[in-house]
């Protein structure tokens, strides 16, 4: 019955340590989705997944942002990078010729 105390105890330290810190939280949240959108952007096979797997983890960064209170920087970083440079992948990738992915001795579909 002791052991069932203490485990209750610990969880209970953990929650109240957790619910004290939310921020702390959040950010490693945010942290574990860019890490993995990142992630995906190396491995993903469509290259217009790519470009939209960065632009959230380009919003990541720009949360990121404004956790370090750096609010400018944070919407630069949305105007910019998220707004500017993905809309630019995006439509580089969409007109670009499909012969051109093609690999060889494959068909055309």
């Amino acid at each position: 019955m002791e052991i069932l105390d203490n485990i209750w105890d610990g969880f209970c330290n953990v929650m109240g340590y957790l619910w004290a810190n939310t921020d702390l939280v959040a950010f490693v949240v945010l942290a574990a989705i860019a890490i993995a959108a990142a992630l995906y952007v190396v491995s993903s096979e469509e290259v217009v997944h790519s470009a939209f797997y960065l632009a959230l983890v380009f919003v990541c960064v720009a949360v990121t942002y404004f956790f370090l209170e750096a609010e400018f920087i944070g919407v630069i970083q949305m105007l910019v990078y998220v707004g500017a440079i993905t809309i630019l992948f995006a439509f580089s990738i969409m007109l670009t010729r499909r012969y051109i992915m093609r690999k060889e001795g494959g068909s055309d579909e």
